[in-house]
């Protein structure tokens, strides 16, 4: 039965995460009570090419600099000043050509006082009113929304979740392997997020992709009948790996950035976010594994061994992309 469920979900998951959604981003930073300096990053779709989204300020707003456009890493970016009398307090931005798109818009504001205000715009909610003063309820429900997205877009965070899933045996055992790799990924989340830590993103993504290779490896291992550390210390493997997990998970923070006045909550809410998104997960992995139990359907034997294969043909793929991207 237990096969079934993992064909089936690596199949589901291939499709789902298939075409990566890249977001926008709107950073302002006060410069003073009326001006602002603008930074604007919107997805490349190939060479000298854009998504068609830009920015809409209140009305009596006037650009102070002329837009500074550069192409670089597959991403369109613009630098410019603009000031509004009154500053912008009060008004509504808009990003056009938004709701034609799948994208979502990260946004940033940062006050002269160093506070900010961090939303999220979608399709379906393509404007925002500037707050006088940030809110705590909405920085706690933006990073909470960022940190359940961030993992259900990282197919290689969930692959291995998926893989310890294959080789935990026994409820308590899983118990312990999963709050071990989550006291780990909150550890070197929370230190790379206050730069306490610095590990530059390539090497960290290369030994994500190689830890799901070596459980991949562990699981065939088992299978053989061999017990590698992994089959008996599943808790002790993920804690180990999850201290490079958390460090790619601080990647996914870098964009928003940390409101000022709202660092702990921030930090709390994209944890409590990122772990939502673990548990849906494997909530419906168990969910599904429940189901299939009550239906007996007729496998070979090699059938056990393709989701460890797939898994693990899958991850050395990455590996080898993210070496060669050093």
């Amino acid at each position: 039965m237990k096969r079934a469920l993992l064909l089936s979900i690596f199949a589901f998951a291939s499709s789902l995460f298939a075409h990566e959604v890249r977001p926008a981003y709107l950073e302002l930073r006060q410069t003073s009570p009326e001006a602002y300096d603008v930074f604007w990053k919107v997805p490349g779709q190939g060479e000298n090419m854009r998504l068609g989204l830009y920015v809409e300020f209140p009305e009596g707003s006037t650009n102070v600099t002329a837009p500074r456009a550069s192409m670089a890493n597959n991403a369109f970016t613009e630098r410019w000043s603009v000031k509004r009398t009154g500053g912008l307090a009060g008004g509504t931005i808009q990003i056009a050509g938004l709701t034609g798109t799948m994208t979502d818009v990260l946004v940033r504001l940062e006050r002269l006082d160093g506070s900010a205000q961090v939303t999220r715009l979608t399709p379906a909610t393509p404007s925002f009113t500037v707050e006088v003063a940030p809110s705590g309820l909405e920085v706690a429900r933006t990073y909470t929304v960022l940190g359940i997205e961030h993992i259900l877009a990282g197919i290689d965070h969930l692959l291995f979740v998926l893989a310890l899933l294959i080789i935990t045996h026994g409820e308590w055992r899983l118990v312990k392997t999963v709050t071990a790799f989550t006291i780990s990924h909150s550890l070197t989340l929370t230190a790379a997020a206050l730069g306490w830590v610095h590990i530059p993103p390539p090497p960290v993504e290369a030994v994500i992709a190689l830890s799901i290779v070596f459980v991949a490896a562990e699981i065939i291992r088992q299978k053989r009948g061999i017990q590698g550390i992994t089959a008996r210390a599943p808790w002790l493997v993920a804690f180990t790996f999850g201290l490079m997990h958390g460090l790619g998970f601080a990647g996914g923070l870098s964009e928003a950035g940390l409101p000022a006045g709202h660092i702990p909550s921030a930090l709390l809410f994209f944890s409590i976010g990122v772990e939502t998104g673990h548990f849906l997960f494997i909530g419906v992995a168990l969910t599904f594994l429940a189901l299939v139990r009550r239906i007996r359907v007729p496998l070979p034997r090699w059938a056990d061994l393709v989701p460890p294969y797939a898994i693990g043909a899958t991850a050395m793929f990455w590996v080898i992309q993210r070496i060669a991207a050093f």
